[in-house]
């Protein structure tokens, strides 16, 4: 079976060595197009680029995917079904092209977290599980038929790197097998449905700076959850007021969750200026492990603590001072 895969970052190489592994005819890969990035604004290729070019594969980076030519260029590799994984959103003249159609790998057990940031708003909501889904795109996106699932437990201790890397590579194997079904003709084309009438139907919109700040008057666990889901990318922030009213921002990467009951009010700094740093929640503290001050590199909670001879004198802003 001839394919042509698609996708762009380090989440999507994975699945493009795993299809080349298990010996499948990879057409094409299309990717997205070089950008500058960094202070210098050096031009930077794909991850999956990169990939394609140390595989020898033909590369098409086009900038608009209903371009005449890159359609007609996409044609003439006649593949028999296209593979997308953590790419953008296609138009119907593209995944309506292979005889066998198109199918994506989501990061979610879909149709739960629907979306642009699966991984990191399934932590950020407490799930214990999630896993990868396989199916075929439609019009609408990320609600075609599902081809198959496969289930990862998150524990208590995983982030949105850790569950990153897991599903990256789970997914890989995951979308082998699918692929490998669809060419035998042993598989089924299951409709999205909630399984209960009751079960809430969340969604994994774009994460935008904004949405990472923390709400430091939410409880202890639902806070270490927010944290967790964004780090260490884009990674969760909050203030930090200096004595003299300077605003500095922090972000914070890992911590420990701790259900004291204290007065104090949310956002309180605690700690001994040597080995912890605890910050309050509305029913307990959250015990900072690494975090990164605006200006300077992560760091371990000591180091940070070393440089900053007055924290206790330091207040988190919280919006109700």
């Amino acid at each position: 079976m001839r394919v042509v895969f698609m996708g762009t970052p380090e989440f999507a190489v994975a699945s493009l060595e795993a299809i080349i592994e298990a010996g499948m005819d990879v057409a094409a890969v299309v990717t997205a197009p070089d950008k500058p990035s960094g202070r210098g604004q050096k031009i930077h290729e794909t991850a999956v680029k990169q990939c394609a070019q140390k595989h020898h594969l033909p590369i098409l980076q086009p900038e608009k995917l209903k371009n005449t030519d890159f359609l007609d260029h996409l044609k003439s590799f006649n593949a028999d079904l296209f593979v997308v994984v953590a790419f953008r959103m296609l138009p119907e003249e593209v995944w309506n092209m292979p005889p066998l159609g198109t199918v994506n790998l989501h990061a979610s057990l879909l149709p739960q977290y629907r979306g642009a940031a699966p991984i990191n708003w399934a932590i950020i909501n407490g799930e214990t599980k999630t896993g990868t889904t396989v199916f075929f795109i439609e019009k609408e996106i990320d609600t075609g038929n599902i081809i198959s699932y496969r289930e990862e437990p998150i524990l208590q201790e995983d982030n949105a790197g850790s569950m990153h890397d897991k599903l990256m590579y789970s997914g890989a194997h995951h979308l082998v097998d699918a692929i490998q079904n669809i060419e035998k003709n042993n598989y089924r084309s299951i409709p999205q449905k909630l399984e209960m009438s009751d079960q809430v139907l969340m969604t994994a919109p774009k994460i935008f700076k904004e949405t990472c700040k923390i709400d430091w008057k939410r409880n202890t666990t639902s806070t270490y959850n927010f944290i967790r889901g964004l780090s260490p990318y884009p990674a969760a922030w909050t203030y930090l007021i200096s004595p003299t009213g300077e605003k500095l921002m922090l972000k914070i990467f890992d911590t420990e969750p701790y259900l004291t009951p204290h007065l104090s009010k949310p956002g309180s700094i605690g700690s001994d200026q040597k080995s912890f740093l605890h910050i309050a929640t509305d029913d307990g503290w959250i015990s900072v492990k690494s975090l990164q001050l605006e200006g300077k590199k992560r760091m371990p909670v000591e180091d940070f603590l070393r440089g900053m001879h007055d924290i206790n004198n330091f207040r988190i802003e919280t919006g109700i001072e």
